[in-house]
């Protein structure tokens, strides 16, 4: 059963009438504060979609929305539900969990030690991470319950963490699904360059922190070429990064409506091709889809760096109890 990566709930209590209320819901029960909107979070482990083409199928995220703004992205459906769009608001209206860490380690007493990813439904080092600090607090309670987690972030202030990334022994992979700055500004409009997303990658190997590359979405008819893939694997290859996990693009419902809106008004000629590859789902077809990783792969073993999904981290033994409390 596909879910989508949705919080399950809220713990906030509503101080009006909601039935009389026209507001979004996120506005009648967050907390504005500096332009963010906090909600106490009632879990914060989520269940990732298996359309989302990564390893993990469990993730925990401080943020829900992004300022990278990224059209591709897959988190965008969560919006809709707390009555916000997943276009504009998904990039500008940015959801924080103030109480992620006290909720994380409450339910990580009854984990069973599966792996979780770290940040989907929002880049955990966006820029709402230099306000509340919230990952050092996700780190120390995932490291403290000897739970393996890969970081998944495009930006540089991870590096702020990395002893702690390094210690814990966790992986970080960071997004670089092209090199073309011309398609990064269309698509990626708020997100650092891939060459500062390169050099962020040689600066976690330098620092000792396991560091993969998401290459991810790949854009069909846009960044998929022969050339585009082979420039791409080379420069990733040339910052040290250990491997390559591709990942085509996916439209699910809130991504597919923003994605189209535009892919209309900047190649309206392409907007019928991408109708006949992608399945109601959002799935492209598994033809394309296995052509292209396949290219990635070969392009990998040519570089000398491992193509896929890694390996589930080692379950480390758990911290002594008296840490927990």
């Amino acid at each position: 059963m596909r879910v989508p990566l949705v919080g399950v709930g809220w713990d906030a209590l509503s101080l009006v009438d909601e039935a009389a209320d026209e507001r979004p819901l996120i506005e009648r029960r967050a907390v504005v504060r500096e332009g963010f909107y906090e909600l106490q979070a009632r879990t914060v482990i989520e269940r990732v979609p298996q359309t989302a083409g990564i390893a993990q199928r469990w993730a925990v995220s401080p943020y829900r929305g992004c300022a990278h703004a990224c059209r591709g992205c897959g988190a965008r459906a969560g919006h809709g539900r707390l009555g916000l769009d997943a276009g504009r608001d998904f990039d500008t209206r940015i959801v924080v969990k103030p109480n992620v860490v006290a909720r994380l380690r409450a339910e990580l007493v009854r984990w069973d030690g599966q792996e979780l990813a770290v940040g989907l439904s929002g880049d955990g080092y966006q820029a709402a991470e230099e306000t509340y600090r919230l990952m050092p607090g996700v780190i120390g309670a995932l490291s403290q319950a000897a739970v393996p987690f890969t970081v998944y972030t495009k930006s540089a202030l991870v590096l702020r963490d990395a002893q702690l990334l390094a210690r814990a022994g966790a992986r970080v992979a960071v997004s670089i699904a092209f090199v073309d700055e011309r398609i990064r500004r269309a698509v990626e409009p708020g997100a650092p360059t891939a060459q500062a997303r390169l050099e962020l990658v040689s600066a976690l190997v330098e620092a000792g922190v396991d560091c993969r590359v998401l290459m991810a979405p790949v854009l069909p008819l846009l960044s998929d070429a022969a050339d585009q893939l082979g420039a791409t694997v080379r420069r990733i290859a040339a910052a040290g990064a250990r491997g390559v996990e591709p990942v085509v693009l996916r439209l699910p419902p809130g991504t597919r409506a923003w994605y189209l809106e535009w892919l209309e008004q900047a190649h309206p000629q392409l907007v019928g091709r991408y109708e006949e590859l992608y399945d109601r789902a959002g799935l492209p077809s598994p033809d394309y889809e296995g052509r292209i990783t396949g290219q990635i792969a070969q392009l990998c073993q040519m570089y000398g760096m491992g193509c896929g999904a890694p390996q589930a981290g080692p379950r480390r033994p758990r911290a002594a109890q008296l840490a927990l409390v």
